[in-house]
């Protein structure tokens, strides 16, 4: 399993920008050209490395609604195409893919295929209520999917994921603890109830002193003007709502210099935080 240190080697600044793609063949708003979908992903990723992200995700953020774990092999498809071009244009990019709504045997082998850094996993352990019914987690057939692969992919699973609640729910930091110590999740990811909802910086905390050595990402709601709340627990922070330019405007819908002023942001909280330990 990753440890924080290993987390803060790969990912740095320990931002990951999170591209939602475009319909892709086979959903309901696919408008039937993939070279569209290909050159949106690929604006969006130089405008992630444009602006000193230090990581991408990409998701089929648009396939709604979801299947609610096997995703069909066109899917399967669209997103390894998407990733290995993303992949040879920014090589030294550490990437990842999470295939919604919970397809994370998909997912590994994406990344698998492609020479991804990690994928998401919405429900790794467990069972959560979700709009697309019951989901259930497969931790015991990803990890051994991984190592009948042979690949040091890392595994980044949410807690309490957006959208949907636990069947059973039970204290945070018991959940997250049987995340990391029977799930096997190399870090643990933190979110708001929806998608531009920002997560607590008190549970980040909670799960923080359950476990002091994993690495925690907050997944959800963040910007340049809150990000200062949660440096200093959270490892790392997957962004993508606040990055994008107003609605209407013209691609890519990442606005470089929106990522390069939550870098800063993040910097300069980073350091402030450092005098104060000082």
């Amino acid at each position: 399993m990753w440890n924080r240190e290993i987390f803060a080697d790969l990912v740095s600044p320990p931002v990951v920008g999170m591209i939602h793609l475009p319909p892709l063949p086979g959903s309901p708003g696919w408008n039937g050209v993939w070279s569209a979908v290909e050159a949106a992903a690929l604006a969006e990723a130089d405008a992630l490395a444009e602006g000193g992200a230090g990581g991408i995700m990409v998701e089929n953020f648009h396939d709604v609604p979801f299947h609610p774990d096997e995703v069909p092999p066109v899917t399967v498809a669209a997103l390894t195409a998407v990733l290995a071009a993303l992949r040879r244009r920014h090589p030294r990019l550490p990437a990842g893919v999470n295939v919604l709504r919970n397809d994370a045997r998909a997912a590994l082998s994406i990344a698998a295929v492609t020479g991804a850094a990690f994928v998401r996993i919405n429900v790794h352990a467990g069972s959560a209520v979700t709009d697309q019914g019951l989901v259930h987690g497969l931790a015991h057939e990803t990890l051994r999917l991984r190592r009948a692969l042979g690949v040091a992919v890392g595994l980044l699973a949410d807690v309490r994921v957006k959208h949907a609640r636990p069947l059973a729910e039970r204290p945070l930091a018991e959940e997250a603890g049987d995340l990391r110590r029977r799930g096997l999740a190399d870090g643990l990811i933190l979110t708001g109830p929806a998608t531009g909802a920002p997560a607590s910086p008190a549970d980040l905390v909670a799960v923080r002193s359950a476990l002091p050595d994993c690495p925690l990402l907050a997944g959800s709601g963040l910007t340049a003007g809150n990000v200062a709340a949660f440096v200093g627990v959270a490892d790392g922070f997957i962004v993508g709502t606040s990055l994008k330019r107003e609605p209407g405007a013209a691609p890519p819908a990442i606005d470089p210099a929106r990522v390069a002023a939550f870098v800063a942001a993040f910097q300069a909280a980073r350091a402030d935080r450092g005098k104060e330990r000082a």
